[in-house]
């Protein structure tokens, strides 16, 4: 069994970036060592954008593995907690960002985005213009003496990122056809990635959103076929199991960090959602 710690590890990128931005080629090596630090699933204090172009790689993250051998784009926030598992003959490109670069707008739009995964990029079209805007991002990351220089890569990068943006709401729904459904789910997303900790039930979301949580409800439930307390839950559990399986700390501990004073509430909310109690999930997975 891995050595826990008192919370789930993260290395702190911000400062080892100087401006920010870090943009460069990746292989196989490079995402073993970039792991091997921690030798544990970890998170990190910005946001990843990686391109796979070739080879073989297959990584957990928030529990889920995931495997891919064929040209794919994935996009990892800050929250989510990772690990490489294996990599053969990875070629690609990788983009780490801060807050403070990413484009306000783009930032929303990612904490919108749900089931953050990797995706298999299947039209050359669109791997195409994916790996000219990498390079370009990565030649100008290079010219590091250029009197605008990091207005040069915060704005390119920017532009790589709205290509992610774009492909991963492709998967999706378009833009055009969004409706006004759709629109309130992705703000009530947004939200609950900023507020689970604290706010708990659908009115603190409606109260938001200036809708009343009726017609909150009846727009969650349409585009996802849940209702708002379903999606409350289900992120405050994800929350709970990273915390069990990557710290030591005691339910009753975590129970009060993802704010419930009422350990047995939680303790059954927990069994309830994720079918299985809180320790038996704790020990399953160190087994």
């Amino acid at each position: 069994m891995q050595k826990k710690t008192s919370s789930i590890p993260v290395r702190i990128l911000a400062r080892e970036l100087g401006n920010g931005i870090f943009v460069t080629n990746i292989s196989s090596a490079v995402l073993l060592m970039a792991d091997k630090e921690f030798n544990q699933a970890h998170r990190h204090d910005c946001h990843f954008f990686i391109l796979q172009e070739e080879g073989v790689l297959q990584m957990e993250i928030d529990f889920e593995k995931y495997g891919l051998d064929k040209p794919a784009i994935f996009y990892q926030s800050p929250n989510q907690v990772h690990k490489v598992l294996t990599a053969e003959n990875v070629d690609g490109y990788i983009l780490i960002i801060n807050d403070e670069n990413l484009n306000p707008e783009y930032l929303k739009l990612l904490q919108g985005i749900k089931h953050v995964r990797p995706l298999v990029v299947t039209e050359r079209e669109d791997l195409a213009i994916i790996q000219q805007a990498f390079a370009l991002c990565k030649n100008l990351y290079e010219r590091k003496k250029d009197k605008l220089y990091h207005s040069q890569m915060k704005d390119s990068c920017n532009i790589l990122i709205a290509l992610f943006i774009s492909y991963y709401l492709k998967q999706s729904k378009s833009i055009e056809k969004t409706s006004r459904f759709d629109i309130i789910e992705r703000a009530f997303t947004a939200l609950l990635e900023q507020h689970f900790l604290i706010l708990k039930r659908p009115a603190d979301y409606a109260k938001k959103l200036n809708i009343t949580a009726s017609y909150l409800n009846e727009c969650i439930k349409n585009v996802t076929g849940f209702p708002v307390s379903y999606h409350i839950q289900q992120r405050v559990i994800l929350e709970a199991k990273r915390l069990l399986y990557h710290s030591d700390k005691s339910v009753k501990e975590i129970a009060n960090e993802l704010g419930y004073d009422d350990y047995p509430y939680f303790s059954r909310l927990f069994t309830k959602v994720a079918e299985i109690s809180a320790l038996a999930f704790r020990s399953k997975n160190h087994d």
